[in-house]
């Protein structure tokens, strides 16, 4: 039964895993599915009872969600994260959600975090990145990316200098608070990602941002 299985994996990955008319990262994610499916049914077949096949194609179906997610777990640590985000942030404009590749995501509008024009943190966003040090100090595996964001207003040896500052601000403010500087990269995008349109002031207000992505590398 357990040959079964293992074939019924495999079957699994080359469909996921040799598809054609794929771009990189399609292809990756349909790599990282066939391996996290072939993974998976081994585990169902390895702790089945009698029911080997049936319980080798429920692990090869939740090792293809894993391993289609691009390498990060969603675990137990990062849901209590994110209710802490949450809590903290409530009523600040900070947005906290995870994300479909298995991230907690920190939306952190830049009106919220910064002066117009500044790269100086506001400190009312102090409790909201003290509470994020705090989970960080916690779990130590897990690593942090930090991107920053302008509106098109400005040309763009003012934006993107910016962007990297307040990126760079933030990462700052948590390696004052504990948190290792290498497990935090930062990024400064300036107007090159919009979420909405510059043609308003709304849409302007919108793009200027400071996201932060918390993850949990499958590998460690």
């Amino acid at each position: 039964m357990l040959q079964r299985s293992l074939a019924a994996a495999a079957a699994v990955s080359v469909l996921l895993a040799g598809c054609a008319n794929m771009n990189q990262s399609q292809t990756a994610t349909a790599q990282g599915a066939g391996i996290g499916a072939a993974a998976g049914a081994v585990i169902g077949a390895l702790t089945a009872g009698g029911n080997t096949g049936s319980s080798a194609m429920q692990g090869a179906a939740l090792g293809a969600a894993v391993g289609a997610a691009g390498g990060y777990l969603w675990n137990r640590h990062l849901e209590q994260q994110k209710q802490q985000m949450q809590q903290a942030t409530a009523g600040t404009g900070v947005q906290v959600a995870q994300t479909a590749d298995n991230r907690l995501r920190i939306g952190v509008p830049a009106d919220a975090g910064f002066s117009t024009g500044s790269a100086t943190l506001n400190p009312r966003m102090y409790p909201v990145l003290d509470q994020l040090a705090q989970g960080l100090r916690a779990n130590p595996g897990e690593t942090v990316q930090v991107l920053g964001f302008t509106d098109s207003t400005g040309s763009d040896a003012i934006n993107y200098p910016l962007s990297q500052n307040r990126a760079q601000t933030v990462k700052n403010f948590l390696v004052s608070r504990g948190v290792a500087p290498q497990t935090i990269t930062v990024q400064g995008l300036g107007p090159s990602q919009p979420v909405a349109s510059n043609a308003t002031p709304e849409g302007r207000a919108m793009n200027r941002r400071v996201e932060i992505y918390v993850a949990q590398p499958a590998g460690r």
